[in-house]
C-alpha cells in the first residue's frame, strides 16, 4: 500500500499554495498577520490520499469531508473515522496522519491557516474537539466561501486587497461554524430528521420519490418536513432531491465519458430532453456546456 499513497495529484483537484513573497507580505501586514490562508485545495474522490507529519504542521489544518470517508490519527489518540459533512481541525504543531478510505475515498475541501487569531478562534469555538458535523446550511456556506476564497487566491495571488478579503471571509466562516455546531437541542432534533430524509434520498437517486413517501419515512407531516427543508436549505424537499441528482450528474459529466443519455438513465430519467432542461434550470447551464467548461 505504501507505494500507492499520495499527498496530492487527483483528477480535477484544486490546489493553491501561497508564493513566498506573498507570505512575507501577509505576515508584515496588520490586516492579515493574525489570520491568513497559506494553502487551500479540494481533492475529489482522492483514492490513496495519505499524509503523515510526525512533527506536526506549522499551520492549523482544516479538513472538510463532503463525500466518501477518511480517517485521522493524532498523537496519543485512537483513529477517528471521518464521514460526509464532518469537519476536523488539526492545531499547528500536532503530530498526525490521515488518509482516504480504501473502499470509499473521500472528497475533501481543506485549508491551512496561520496567525494567532486562527488559534484563538479554533480554541474559543472548540473546533478541534473531534469531528464536527456541519448543519446543511453551514455545509452550503463552507462550499460557497471556499470557492470564493480559492478563486480570489488562485486568480490574484499578488493582490493584497484580495488577500485581506479572504482573511475576513475565513474569520467569519470559522465563527459561523462555531455558532452553528453549538446549536440548540431542538435544532439538533431537526437536523436528525433532515439527515434521515437526505440519506433516504441518497439511496434513491437512481429512482424517484414523492413528498408523502419521504414524510412517511421520517415520521413527520409533509408541512413540517417542508418547513425544515426550506429553513435549512432554502428549497422544498423534492427540489432538494432534484438538485442532488443534478449535482451528481455534474460530477459524472466532469469525471466520466458517459453520454448524456447514459447519465440521465442512471438517475432514473428516461427523457434526455427533460434531463437537459432540468439540469440547465438547476445548474445554470446545459449539460454539454457544463462538461466543456474547464474545472479546477
Amino acid at each position: 500500500m505504501a507505494e500507492t499513497r499520495k499527498k496530492d495529484g487527483f483528477e480535477s483537484q484544486k490546489l493553491f499554495i501561497q508564493p513566498e513573497y506573498m507570505l512575507e507580505d501577509l505576515t508584515a501586514s496588520d490586516l492579515t498577520n493574525v489570520l491568513y490562508v497559506s494553502d487551500i485545495g479540494c481533492f475529489p474522490s482522492a483514492m490513496f490520499h495519505y499524509r503523515e507529519r510526525s512533527e506536526g504542521c506549522d499551520a492549523h489544518i482544516l479538513i472538510y469531508c463532503v463525500q466518501g470517508e477518511g480517517w485521522l490519527e493524532t498523537s496519543g489518540d485512537k483513529q477517528m473515522n471521518i464521514e460526509p459533512r464532518q469537519l476536523v481541525v488539526i492545531p499547528a504543531g500536532t503530530p498526525h496522519r490521515y488518509g482516504a478510505s480504501s473502499d470509499n475515498p473521500w472528497t475533501i475541501y481543506w485549508m491551512h491557516l496561520r496567525g494567532e487569531h486562527a488559534a484563538q478562534l479554533i480554541q474559543i469555538y472548540g473546533l478541534d474537539a473531534n469531528q464536527l458535523l456541519l448543519p446543511i446550511a453551514m455545509h452550503t456556506k463552507w462550499l460557497e466561501d471556499f470557492e470564493q476564497c480559492y478563486s480570489l487566491l488562485s486568480d490574484k495571488p499578488y493582490s493584497m486587497p484580495a488577500q485581506i478579503h479572504v482573511s475576513q471571509t475565513i474569520r467569519h466562516l470559522l465563527s459561523s461554524v462555531g455558532l452553528s455546531t453549538g446549536s440548540s437541542v431542538q435544532n439538533q432534533k431537526g437536523e436528525r430528521y433532515l439527515e434521515q430524509a437526505i440519506r433516504y434520498m441518497t439511496d434513491r437517486l437512481a429512482g424517484s420519490l414523492t413528498l408523502p413517501e419521504l414524510a412517511h419515512h421520517t415520521g413527520l407531516s409533509r408541512q413540517h418536513l417542508t418547513y425544515l427543508f426550506k429553513k435549512e436549505t432554502g428549497c422544498p424537499p423534492v427540489e432538494f432531491y432534484l438538485r442532488m441528482k443534478m449535482q451528481r450528474a455534474g460530477q459524472m459529466l466532469t469525471l466520466t465519458d458517459l453520454s448524456i443519455k447514459e447519465i440521465c438513465s442512471i438517475f432514473g430519467i428516461s427523457d434526455p430532453y427533460y434531463f437537459s432542461r432540468l439540469f440547465k434550470k438547476l445548474m445554470g447551464c446545459s449539460p454539454t456546456q457544463y462538461r466543456n467548461t474547464p474545472k479546477g
